[in-house]
């Protein structure tokens, strides 16, 4: 486990801030210049210009974000899709192969299975609580492994650790998306991720006002994404910046008041006659909890459960909530419920998508920093009503 030298609490406000201050101010100004006077920078990646993610925002931003996950480096990119993708392609080439986690989020299924291929990439998915068969799809050519702390929409917890020891034995890069998780709850660096993924605007901005994402790890790895992210163009604005820095000042005080609610949400639902499963960390029939529970700092803000009475049921629970917003995405203040067979698994074949558990009547909930006992009067009279 490494050394912390701040807290969490402390180092959302201070890490990375820009010293001696400019003009004296508290808050660091939006740099909105694209171009800065050359001043003797040697290489592609060190020049004044936004595009190359090098302004004052983006290095304030780089060095709270490494110092919240406890690791080397850190950079920010355009969304979080542009930050795995981005990952990935600097890992993988034509010709190589990936294994990746069998559920992860639909964007990077689709990757996967649609974009990859066609530029010579092949992936092998894998059951992430089954370490023990991983070793029959590696291949010579597999250059990653790639798994979510917690996967979306169906709460697993993969055997996180035997995935970092199976990319040391085999010399690959470990790469992990810690969005649900949060650095507040989990911080893969600490127990030897090589590279972390963040969609932003999810819990690290946390007000459902901007598309950011970031990547994070070892300094050798991130520099080599961050020349990939120039040349693709993938970089988040100055403004936005400044956005996500402020959204990151209240990280910590949101995601525990998420956890503590999330948790009382998903104790009530799973003793509702109404509710077939619930899928969350913090329960102990859930798959990876207790990975969970020895790794993490919390089990999170997002749930998913089944409604007995399948989509159409599904439809009349998310109709009659008040509280909860029909709206996609998560991480933000306000709770969120969506379907994810009709949003983030659309595109995939409905045998293969309930092959992997994600039915028509499957809800997930991204809980926000309401009342819980108002949220939870909610659900109650929409499952009753």
């Amino acid at each position: 486990m490494k050394h912390r030298r701040q807290s969490i609490d402390t180092a959302v406000i201070h890490a990375g801030q820009i010293r001696p201050r400019i003009g004296r101010a508290v808050v660091p100004p939006i740099f909105r210049t694209s171009i800065y006077e050359y001043t003797g920078e040697t290489s592609y990646d060190g020049q004044g210009y936004s595009r190359l993610n090098t302004t004052p925002n983006h290095r304030t931003l780089h060095a709270r974000l490494a110092a919240l996950e406890n690791a080397e480096a850190a950079l920010v990119a355009g969304s979080g899709m542009a930050a795995i993708t981005t990952g990935i392609l600097t890992v993988c080439k034509s010709g190589d192969h990936l294994l990746m986690l069998d559920s992860p989020y639909g964007g990077t299924r689709a990757i996967a299975t649609d974009d990859l291929p066609r530029l010579g990439v092949e992936v092998t998915f894998i059951d992430g609580n089954d370490p023990a068969s991983w070793l029959a799809r590696l291949r010579p050519n597999t250059k990653g492994i790639y798994v979510e702390s917690i996967s979306n929409p169906l709460m697993k917890v993969p055997d996180l650790e035997a995935a970092v020891g199976f990319a040391r034995q085999h010399g690959l890069v470990s790469m992990i998306d810690s969005t649900f998780a949060t650095p507040v709850n989990f911080r893969p660096a600490e127990i030897g991720f090589d590279l972390i993924f963040h969609s932003a605007t999810k819990y690290l901005n946390g007000h459902t006002d901007l598309i950011a994402g970031a990547i994070i790890g070892r300094r050798e790895l991130v520099e080599k994404v961050h020349h990939r992210l120039n040349h693709l163009g993938g970089m988040l604005d100055p403004e936005s910046c400044s956005l996500l820095e402020r959204g990151i000042k209240t990280l910590a005080l949101r995601v525990r008041r998420q956890n503590e609610s999330a948790l009382k949400i998903a104790q009530f639902l799973s003793g509702h006659p109404r509710i077939e499963r619930v899928n969350y960390p913090g329960l102990p029939h859930n798959i990876g909890h207790a990975i969970a529970a020895a790794l993490f700092d919390g089990f999170g803000g997002m749930l998913s459960f089944e409604i007995a009475g399948g989509h159409a049921a599904a439809l009349r629970f998310i109709g009659r909530l008040t509280i909860p917003v029909n709206a996609v995405s998560l991480g933000g203040v306000e709770s969120l419920v969506i379907l994810p067979a009709v949003t983030a698994y659309a595109s995939t074949p409905k045998a293969e998508r309930e092959a992997l558990g994600i039915t028509d009547g499957l809800v997930r909930m991204s809980v926000g920093i309401e009342d819980p006992a108002e949220l939870l009067d909610d659900i109650r009279q929409a499952l009753e009503s």
